[in-house]
């Protein structure tokens, strides 16, 4: 499998804003790698619990974060980073959302770096924070690279999801991703996705609009050919330790994908 992995969240992309925001590298990823248009998050489908169950393989009611607000687990689960860490693997968090500070433990990661979107703006924040992990990837190659970009999830809360200023900030997200991707050496192998959709100017309900998330591989060992009939965020976690050779969590409940 890969040697590295790099995993790109875009807060609150909706599938179906993908074809009307109509980025040509969506398009390369589509015909280039795996996609899963209907994938699930989990319910609360709001953004610290979704993170939680993403980098955890499990739902929000195990490892009991159900709010933005983080509180410590009464029986800690290793996530991504905690994983990796155990057999020497190199892991970095990149992000301009503070909350997502606490996805993994102290100690467990080599690279960081936070911009805040609240200070820079969420559009200025995506860019500054996409370059950051450009240069810690083309400077120190970590094994695993996490960039969150909070764009979409910003300006679906303020104009509407599925509005013209959400598409843009849509648009611009991918801008990023296909700066990244084309930035790097092709031993990483990239995964794209959401946390959550959202609806009007919300999210967090148990409706399609709120629920469905897309997922994007595309790396040297993935055939685009391979059809994956339905997905969950909580597959993510072992689908990114099986690509980097290291054994899952006993506690994951998720499945990987390749």
């Amino acid at each position: 499998m890969s040697e590295k992995v790099l995993l790109i969240l875009v807060d609150g992309m909706r599938p179906d804003s993908l074809d009307v925001c109509n980025h040509p590298f969506i398009r390369k990823m589509k015909e280039e790698g795996i996609y899963i248009p209907t994938a699930q998050t989990v319910m609360p489908s709001v953004t610290l619990p979704c993170h939680m169950s993403l980098f955890h393989s499990v739902a929000p009611d195990r490892h009991g974060i159900l709010t933005n607000t983080y509180t410590p687990q009464v029986r800690p689960i290793n996530g991504i980073c905690e994983q990796l860490h155990l057999y020497k693997k190199t892991s970095g968090l990149f992000y301009n959302w503070g909350e997502l500070r606490d996805l993994s433990r102290p100690g467990t990661i080599s690279y960081g770096c936070f911009i805040s979107g609240h200070i820079y703006s969420y559009e200025i924040a995506n860019v500054k924070v996409t370059e950051e992990a450009i240069k810690s990837i083309n400077e120190s190659s970590p094994d695993f690279i996490f960039l969150y970009l909070g764009y979409a999830d910003e300006a679906g809360h303020a104009f509407g999801w599925m509005s013209d200023e959400y598409i843009k900030s849509v648009y611009q997200s991918w801008d990023c991703i296909e700066k990244i991707a084309s930035s790097i050496p092709d031993d990483y192998t990239i995964i794209i996705t959401s946390d959550h959709g959202g609806h009007d100017r919300s999210h967090g309900r148990d409706i399609p609009e709120d629920m469905t998330i897309p997922i994007f591989i595309k790396g040297k060992g993935i055939d685009p050919s391979t059809n994956i009939e339905s997905a969950s965020i909580i597959d993510i976690a072992p689908t990114v330790t099986k690509l980097l050779g290291v054994e899952a969590a006993e506690e994951w409940e998720g499945r990987p994908l390749v």
